[in-house]
């Protein structure tokens, strides 16, 4: 039975490599690297320097001499190592018959599925190295795409390469948020051209109103699934046209509809192009909804005489929809006047009137002029659809059920286990379970033996990663008051700023205004005691951007960070900047407790809180989004209640007051309630139930076989001649 797909490629770069170490030219373009800790480790031992600055092994083997393999081969530890690391990875890829999928498929055939799932979402957040990420709804994706390798589901995304990324964050002296865009090099990613039908490197056209616009199409492979990226910005194309897709949620809305055209429209094509027929396609939020579209045509030249509308209800029948925002001004739309023209060539073709197509995209509104809302158009459509959390989902129903026709149901997010633990735990989880922690969680139940650890190991193993936190965040801030101009004084006391004693605040997010990163902040008199306690000491550390067009989140921002500089709180709250994948694995695997503050019910889920749960990292939260369902009065704690208070201003008055007594009255003496060892018993119960409450139910592995099992085998069982092929 074939569990994953294979998607031609050109070859890649030609590293020289000696033959008893070619095996690591294939590892180095597969992301199953960047979840394997060893992987990491040995391509460091390659080359420290180029790994350090690139982090990705295309970067390490490209820059390894000749000289530098004889010497690797004369290391018979590197050569064991290196051994054992392919051999792992290549039982990986070939095998899969201890994944939960193969074996559900092979015990019940009736849950196989019949082609695979064809996932599109405009950007993945699979590792720091790749930068076509911005946050939550990014690291989702690529944690979903990670844990469907590990299951061996038949799998597939698609999304944009952003040569331009997501901005940069530099935080200059005076707190404002500095935007620059970095320039990826495919060349020096682990990236290779998909191979056309005749052997040529693959490419996609969509058409415009006035031209046509090709994409090529880039593989990353990640583990066993392939994930295909479009980019514009090739020869063939006008240069007005070629960045195109170079600069994730780009601020020009014709130019981020020209984007979701190539995403939507040019992913269908290039899984068309591949011979990929899915079985079901999973939409990501709406930024893919003309893919509807695209499937519609190919339809109706194919059905003559059906209507437009009919083809796209068909269509819709093998597609899913996952909602990520309870935010009105999250969900895209796009003016009516830009529709009609960008699409008007495929109207024709379809012989649909764009009055239709308008009126399929109206949202929650009677205004005849409203904009096309992508959500409300992939709503009609769609035969299923999931908010990402329980109460997301009661809200999410509220808004959309009359749009949708039914309820919104609830799949909550989930993290991929071996991209979000530290070492030092997982370690400990894999003696604890007698389990490797780089394939699938087996269940739950496999993970009973963790009540086994001993109290010392897990606040040893702890306390090791917040060393870990400790020595990168004091080489970041160095950098960055280096750069402030900082005297050489005020820079070694910065070697020394944090207090490995301290109860340690971590929070770390996108700096919308409703997630409220401030709050902590709202009384400095009371937060400036709380913190200078000579014998209860406490610190916080803070990362996260703004997006470059939101003014407020800046100011955000540049408050907290005036206030870290201030007489009353410096050297006790660091403002980490440019906040990435690499910083959230130090944060959420380093401090003492997690802070989330959105206002409620405004966070859909929050996936950064169950990254720490999994590091035994309990959370002091909102009961919002995956805190609403997974607080359980022993695992961390409740700000508030699930009842407001009020308006905005008496609700943030409210919040702060109860996590102040929260902090001053629980918190902060049961971090420091040491027994004679010096473990605190108590708090380490605390990290048990955290880990406990988390591990499984709150991981991707559980959450793709909810998809599957819930969403992905229901739609895949639609009558054939109600499915168009890719």
């Amino acid at each position: 039975m074939t569990t994953s797909l294979r998607v031609p490629t050109l070859p890649g770069h030609d590293f020289q490599l000696p033959r008893s170490l070619e095996g690591l030219g294939e590892l180095a373009y597969n992301l199953w690297w960047s979840w394997t800790p060893r992987a990491g480790s040995l391509f460091s031992r390659i080359d420290g320097l180029a790994w350090s600055r690139y982090r990705n092994p295309i970067a390490v083997l490209n820059a390894a001499t000749a000289g530098r393999w004889a010497e690797l081969e004369a290391d018979e530890d590197f050569m064991v190592d290196a051994s054992r690391l392919v051999d792992e990875f290549t039982r990986y890829m070939e095998n899969g018959a201890d994944s939960w999928y193969r074996q559900a498929a092979e015990a019940d055939p009736s849950a196989q599925l019949p082609g695979p799932v064809a996932y599109f979402c405009a950007e993945y957040g699979i590792h720091e190295s790749m930068q076509i990420y911005s946050g939550g709804l990014g690291i989702l994706a690529g944690d979903h795409l990670k844990s469907a390798s590990d299951a061996a589901v038949p799998f597939v995304g698609v999304g944009l390469l952003y040569r331009r990324g997501y901005f940069r964050q530099q935080i200059d002296a005076d707190g404002h948020q500095e935007h620059a865009q970095p320039d990826l090099d495919p060349g020096q990613l682990p990236l290779r051209r998909a191979r056309g039908a005749h052997g040529e490197a693959m490419q996609v056209t969509v058409a415009f109103p006035d031209r046509e616009v090709h994409a090529a199409v880039w593989v990353a492979q990640v583990g066993r699934v392939p994930l295909l990226l479009l980019d514009t910005d090739i020869p063939a194309n006008d240069r007005s046209d070629r960045p195109i897709t170079h600069i994730l949620y780009v601020r020009g809305r014709e130019m981020r509809m020209c984007q979701e055209m190539v995403l939507g429209i040019g992913g269908v094509r290039a899984l068309r192009g591949l011979e990929i027929d899915p079985a079901v396609w999973h939409l990501n939020e709406g930024h893919s909804a003309f893919l509807l579209l695209e499937r519609a045509r190919v339809l109706l030249a194919r059905e003559q005489g059906m209507a437009p509308g009919e083809a796209l209800r068909r269509v819709g029948r093998s597609s899913l929809f996952t909602i990520h925002t309870p935010v009105p001004a999250g969900n895209e739309v796009f003016d009516r006047a830009l529709v009609a023209k960008n699409l008007a060539l495929m109207l024709g073709e379809m012989e649909m009137p764009v009055s239709e197509l308008l009126e399929l995209g109206r949202g929650r509104t009677d205004d005849p002029d409203a904009g096309f809302d992508m959500t409300a158009f992939v709503l009609r459509h769609a035969v299923d659809a999931n908010a990402v959390s329980r109460l997301h989902a009661q809200t999410a129903t509220d808004t959309w059920q009359a749009i949708a026709g039914h309820p919104i149901r609830d799949i909550t997010n989930g993290v991929h286990v071996s991209t979000w633990l530290g070492r030092p735990i997982r370690r400990l989880y894999e003696r604890a379970t007698g389990q490797s922690l780089g394939n699938d969680l087996a269940g739950p139940d496999s993970l009973d033996r963790l009540a086994g650890m001993d109290d010392e190991e897990l606040w040893a193993a702890h306390l090791q990663q917040k060393r870990e936190l400790s020595n990168f965040a004091e080489q970041r801030l160095g950098r960055q008051f280096a750069r402030h101009g900082e005297s050489p004084d005020a820079l070694r006391r910065v070697d020394k700023a944090f207090n490995p004693a301290a109860l340690t605040i971590g929070f770390a997010r996108r700096f919308a205004t409703y997630k409220r990163a401030d709050l902590l902040f709202r009384d400095e008199e009371r937060l400036a005691r709380l913190l200078s306690s000579e014998e209860r000491p406490v610190q916080i550390v803070i990362a996260g951007k703004a997006h470059p067009a939101d003014r407020p989140g800046q100011s955000v921002i540049q408050r907290i960070f005036e206030l870290s500089r201030s007489d009353l709180l410096r050297g006790r709250v660091f403002v980490l900047e440019d906040y990435d994948m690499r910083i959230a694995r130090f944060l959420v695997g380093g401090v003492d407790i997690w802070l989330n503050n959105p206002r409620r019910p405004m966070e859909a889920s929050g996936t950064s809180g169950m990254k720490a749960a999994l590091n035994g990292i309990p959370s002091v939260s909102i009961l919002d989004g995956w805190w609403d369902e997974g607080y359980n009065g022993e695992n961390g704690w409740a700000i508030g209640g699930r009842e407001p208070s009020g308006n905005d201003g008496e609700q943030d008055a409210h919040d702060a007051g109860a996590l102040y007594d929260l902090l001053e009255a629980q918190i902060v003496p049961r971090f420091f309630a040491l027994d004679p060892d010096g473990v605190p018993r108590a708090w380490v119960s605390t990290m048990r139930a955290a880990i406990g409450s988390s591990l499984w139910q709150f991981s991707t592995a559980r959450m793709v076989r909810e998809y599957v099992t819930d969403m992905y085998l229901p739609a895949s069982r639609v009558p054939a001649q109600a499915v168009i092929g890719a």
